[in-house]
Parts: C-alpha cells; structure tokens; sequence
C-alpha cells in the first residue's frame, strides 16, 4: 500500500449507513430491490441479486442492471455529497457480472452544490401512477433532463406528439400481449399487494388509478377504488443508450436516477410506461436510434407516498461488512 493510499480515511459508520441507504432508495422494476452490497474497508461492492430477477418480464436481466445502475449512483452521489470523490469501476471482473460495481471512497473534496441538492432529492424522489397537471414542461427544465442524461453517458430524448402518440399506442399493444401471458400474470401478482410488513413490491397505495379517459396505458398491478382523468397531452421521454449489454444498462440506470433526481428538483414527477420495451419485436420500433431502455411519462403531479424498502441489514453481506468494519 503506497503512502498516499494510507493517508485517504475510510468512510466512517455514521456515513456507511447514509450512504447505503441513499442506495437502496433507488427506483426498481417492481420494487424488487435486486441489489446487495458488500464492504470491503474503504470499497463498497454492488451485487445483482440473480435471486430477485423477474424471470418472465426481465429475462436477459435488463431490467435488474438498469435497477442496480440507480442503485449505484446514488451510492456515488452520497459519497460525493459527504465531501468524498467515488471512485467507480462497472463490472470490474470479466465475465462476473452479478459484481456491478466496485465504489471506493476516495480523496476528501468539498462537495458540489448539485451534488448537495441531487442527494437532498434522493429521499423526496418517488414514482408517480395518478394524474399530472396540464401545465406544459418549459423548455429549460426538458433540457436540464436531457442534460442530466448525458452526464451519465445516455440520451434522453422528448417525443413528439406524433412520436408520443405511436409509443403510446405500441404501449397499448404490448399491455395486451403481456396480460395474455399467464405466467407474466402471475409474476406481477407475486410483486403486488402484500401486507403491511412487506418491504418490497408494489402495495396498494401505489396502484395506478382507473383512468376515466382510456389514454394512458399504465401497468395495472391490482384493481384500485380510485379513477381519476389522466393528462390528455402527456409528455413522454425516452432514455437509450448506444449499444445493449449490460454494461449499457447499468449505466442506462445511473442516467435514469440522475434524471429523475434533477426532475425532483424541478418539482417534476414520473412514471415508467415501458411495457412496449419488454416484447423484443415492438422495443425495435420504440427505440429509434440506439436502444431504447427507458420510457418515462413526467410532469407535475401531487405528492405521492413512498413505497417500503428492505432494511440494510437484509442487503448487506454481513460476513464482508463485519470484517471490513472491524479490520
């Protein structure tokens, strides 16, 4: 170990636990929460849980790595945000890719004011199913997002009401197909509902109301008391990325969280509408150029709950972490 090498702290326990906690409050498909971390002295290993994969909706994975790729950027943005520069290598080991990523904690730096503001968002950040407000998204916000995104290495890109109306129809098509699937079916009633003490899937507050206009195809989880007149022109943005292994989809998940981060600033909310993105035949035609892995609907929303997250203690590798802190 080099002179300068011993010189940089570890990040103290009080840190660890915001910091790993900043990570498991990332967005997932289904609220799967496919992570797991382990804690190696100043180093911070993420895992794909292979255990927690949808295996009907998500079989190449992904959907889990894009899950994993928020996770690990709210990791860095932590880090960052407690005056330490992340130091980040994705799949750092060939052909393992369940290792994501390997996070040290690197040099003391001050933090950022955007890192600041992006890692106050973290917990204020939730996925939005109910109606949005009319009101139109002004150009300089879209361009935040669409900045935001490439920062992380993506493209996001804002429909045009001839694009948005076509990616809104191949959604249509694809909820159709999906809800033909028994086995599809099934694997969303496994991520849905649940009782109180569940601490991950998709509980019942969290449904999607009845739409009164028949226009937007958002993913039904269950049946809900609600209904409500969904935005007649909604804004609708697609994230993709140049090629598609998992690599990309990792990354495709630090530009979705750092987008949605900056739109929860902007007092921006958001839901995914990806089902046309999970039949391999119409994701060709969502995508355009490059590959579509993402497709979001925003726009300013009441305030929405927060769904459960497992506790740190199920996340973690305790055998790594123990030694790591005791070392």
């Amino acid at each position: 170990m080099t002179a300068r090498a011993r010189r940089i702290p570890r990040l103290s326990a009080e840190t660890l636990d915001v910091c790993l906690h900043a990570a498991v409050a990332a967005p997932s498909i289904h609220n799967t929460q496919p992570w797991f971390f382990r804690v190696r002295g100043r180093e911070i290993e993420v895992w794909a849980d292979r255990n927690r994969q949808l295996s009907i909706l998500d079989a190449t994975g992904r959907q889990m790595f894009i899950s994993v790729g928020a996770a690990i950027f709210n990791l860095r943005l932590a880090m960052l945000a407690h005056g330490r520069i992340p130091v980040l290598r994705l799949l750092p080991e060939p052909g393992r890719h369940e290792l994501a990523a390997r996070i040290q904690a690197g040099p003391t730096t001050a933090a950022s004011p955007t890192a600041a503001v992006l890692a106050a968002a973290i917990s204020q950040r939730h996925t939005n199913r109910h109606p949005f407000h009319p009101a139109a998204i002004p150009s300089p916000v879209l361009d935040d997002l669409i900045g935001a995104a490439a920062v992380e290495g993506a493209r996001l890109t804002v429909a045009d009401p001839i694009i948005r109306d076509a990616i809104l129809s191949l959604t249509w098509t694809a909820d159709e197909v999906l809800g033909r699937n028994a086995a599809y079916r099934a694997e969303l009633d496994r991520w849905a509902g649940g009782g109180p003490d569940r601490r991950d899937g998709i509980p019942a507050y969290a449904y999607a109301p009845r739409d009164t206009t028949g226009r937007l195809p958002l993913r039904h989880f269950g049946s809900s008391p609600e209904a409500g007149a969904f935005e007649r022109r909604p804004t609708i943005v697609r994230l993709t990325t140049h090629d598609d292994t998992p690599y990309d989809w990792i990354r495709a998940g630090q530009a979705l969280q750092r987008v949605l981060l900056t739109a929860t600033t902007r007092r921006l909310a958001a839901s995914p509408v990806n089902q046309a993105l999970e039949v391999a035949q119409l994701r060709r035609l969502v995508s355009g150029q490059g590959y579509a892995q993402m497709v979001l609907r925003i726009g300013y929303g009441d305030p929405s709950r927060g769904i459960p997250r497992r506790a740190l203690r199920d996340v973690l590798d305790n055998e790594a972490t123990t030694v790591a802190r005791q070392s």
